[in-house]
């Protein structure tokens, strides 16, 4: 930084200090204001306030031998005050600048989510958040057991682990109602799943889910629906895992699109279930336990507290209801498909 880059912000403040020392009186409110101001300007032209404070105690030095012996004894009250004023409105800049900053990034990350801005623009505000929107992204979305905000202390420390690993990879990393979203190229899944990594650590057994990659802006946007589709399908569906991704899971939005032949099949299907003793939920349990562990009925009964022979008995039962035998390969196709159907619709508690 060069004396003719500082001078500018430095005009007036030898003759402040020099009057101040004459009386020993302190600034007055007009002189601070103006330091304040000066330093407004220089935070704004980017210049760092070390080197504008050096260049304040400089010229303090180069006033001092012009002072009389009273005078100078009050130079070092005076340069505290001014160099306090100044940095005060160097500091506000810069946070005011900070807040437009964080501002303007919320504005963004809100805009690419929702997908409501026009997409030139939005791709140009892109490249200023170090995001390339004419290649194709993930995004990855997890969910904890409290809402994350901007500032969150795990965000920063997740940001720094993505750093550290890879650096500058062009990776956004915010949040969106509560929840840590990573966006990253689509070609870097490394990123992604460091992401989901860090996060359910970080989250005490939380929850990730990725979406596929998609071109484009509003593939960011596609992306992250289905992210957010795959944490909604989880609770639905009672899934343990801990990190989703959404290319496991297209088989349940094929299943659901049509929501009234779903609900018919339901109905159709498990819908005599309710004429059973207790209800329709105990045997629907059973059935969900006895496909979800390929079939084993010893494996099923261990994991529903049975004895295979009540087990057993119970997938009688089911088949004596509903005419359909989870044993047989052709009904349990169906039987399966239904009690996906089942957990998806939340039957038998909501009215298919």
């Amino acid at each position: 930084m060069t004396v003719q880059e500082t001078a500018s912000y430095l005009e007036g403040y030898t003759e402040t200090l020099a009057g101040a020392c004459a009386t020993g009186r302190r600034l007055t409110r007009d002189e601070l204001a103006s330091l304040r101001g000066q330093g407004e300007r220089a935070a704004e032209a980017g210049i760092g306030l070390r080197s504008l404070v050096q260049a304040h105690l400089a010229a303090a030095r180069a006033v001092r031998p012009g002072l009389s012996a009273v005078a100078a004894d009050h130079l070092l009250a005076a340069i505290e005050q001014a160099v306090d004023a100044f940095a005060e409105g160097h500091e506000r800049a810069q946070r005011l600048a900070v807040r437009q900053q964080e501002a303007a990034r919320r504005e963004f990350v809100d805009d690419l989510l929702y997908g409501r801005s026009d997409l030139g623009r939005l791709a140009e505000r892109a490249v200023r958040f170090g995001l390339l929107l004419s290649h194709a992204h993930a995004v990855a979305v997890a969910q904890g057991p409290e809402p994350y905000e901007d500032g969150h202390p795990l965000l920063r420390r997740i940001e720094s682990s993505l750093v550290a690993r890879f650096g500058d990879r062009r990776i956004l990393l915010t949040t969106k109602d509560g929840r840590l979203i990573c966006i990253a190229p689509g070609d870097q899944s490394d990123v992604l799943n460091h992401f989901a990594k860090q996060a359910y650590g970080a989250t005490n057994g939380g929850r990730v889910a990725v979406g596929r990659a998609h071109p484009g802006a509003g593939g960011v946007v596609h992306s992250y629906e289905e992210a957010l589709n795959a944490l909604d399908l989880a609770d639905r569906m009672g899934l343990d895992d801990p990190v989703l991704h959404a290319s496991d899971l297209l088989v349940y939005p094929v299943l659901t699109r049509d929501r009234q032949a779903m609900s018919d099949l339901v109905r159709s299907v498990l819908g005599p279930l309710r004429h059973a003793r207790g209800g329709a939920r105990p045997l629907l349990d059973t059935l969900t336990v006895y496909f979800d562990t390929g079939c084993v009925a010893a494996e099923a009964a261990r994991r529903l507290n049975l004895s295979v022979r009540a087990l057993t008995y119970r997938l009688e039962r089911i088949h004596r209801l509903t005419g359909a035998d989870p044993s047989d390969p052709v009904h349990r196709y169906t039987l399966q498909t239904a009690v996906i159907g089942a957990r998806l619709l939340d039957w038998p508690q909501q009215e298919v």
